[in-house]
């Protein structure tokens, strides 16, 4: 079974020649000029669709998708997540992980106590932040390693130094 990574969003229509504004997800941008067929999913399925990246500007992605001619076929695509099969993405260097194989992940301390699962990795700055659920709670932390020790997506589980956590955490009830 083809699994699938999802590598960004299409924000809205740009121009009116069929073009989309797309908000990457991929760590390198440019890997957009050289996909030439990404999917979008519908229900259970993943569809592919052409795409031609037409420039790559001040952290955004400029595409035409599919038979996309007009404004009016590009604001179809507004919303869409857009994805690539695992097959084609780039291969991990040691010590990197796809984000969508963090997500869900369990953050476990010294002690065996979990924080919660991990629902979202925002991308803002510098640092890249874990946000975990739990019970009743959240926390979001700076994606540390000496806060993160260690993450084994195989196993699901992210190492947690809690004396570490709680210098730089932030807790939401």
């Amino acid at each position: 079974m083809t699994e699938y990574l999802m590598i960004g969003e299409v924000l809205k229509p740009q121009g009116i020649k069929g073009e989309v504004k797309i908000k990457p997800y991929a760590a390198n941008h440019d890997d957009f000029r050289r996909w030439k067929t990404l999917y979008i999913k519908q229900g259970a399925f993943f569809q592919p669709i052409k795409s031609r990246c037409s420039r790559v500007h001040d952290g955004f992605v400029y595409a035409t998708l599919g038979e996309s001619v007009s404004m009016e076929d590009a604001e179809k695509l507004r919303g869409m997540q857009l994805y690539i099969d695992r097959a084609h993405a780039n291969p991990l260097e040691a010590d990197e992980v796809y984000i969508s194989d963090l997500i869900g992940c369990e953050g476990i301390d010294e002690e065996g106590k979990s924080i919660g699962i991990l629902q979202d990795v925002l991308q803002h700055g510098v640092v890249d932040v874990y946000v975990f659920k739990a019970k009743g709670c959240s926390v979001m932390a700076p994606a540390l390693k000496a806060v993160f020790p260690l993450v084994d997506v195989a196993e699901k589980r992210i190492s947690v130094v809690r004396e570490k956590l709680d210098e730089v955490a932030v807790w939401e009830e």
